[in-house]
């Protein structure tokens, strides 16, 4: 899939979000990447580029206080290499794109990893 295409789909995914969510998304941005880098894995703790399809960067809206202004935009990272190896179909892109742009805002929201799978969301 070439880049332009796959842009559109990560276009397509934040706009596919339900308006509440858009209304409360502040000082974050959505940058697309082909890989991730050596200290996002080392965040993240995978060892394979593979295996880290998106990153939430900054500071979540649960977690911020008084002292958080003119600050550089928080960054919701969407890796476009290991999501299109990790699938088969233009479909399973389209599908991986929402979910893990969904999965990042959950964290942007202040919801951990065992909290998304407490209510399901893996």
């Amino acid at each position: 899939m070439d880049a332009e295409t796959f842009e559109r789909l990560v276009a397509e995914a934040l706009d596919a979000l339900p308006e509440r969510f858009l209304e409360k998304l502040d000082n974050v941005v959505v940058v697309i990447e082909d890989w991730p880098d050596r200290e996002t894995m080392q965040l993240a703790g995978v060892k394979s580029r593979m295996e880290l399809l998106g990153f939430y960067h900054g500071v979540p809206l649960t977690e911020r206080t008084s002292g958080y202004n003119l600050t550089t935009p928080d960054q919701i990272r969407i890796y476009r290499r290991p999501i299109e190896l990790h699938c088969r179909t233009p479909e399973e892109v389209r599908e991986t794109v929402h979910r893990v742009l969904r999965h990042e805002i959950a964290h942007y929201f202040g919801l951990d990893d065992d909290r998304l799978r407490e209510i399901g969301a893996y």
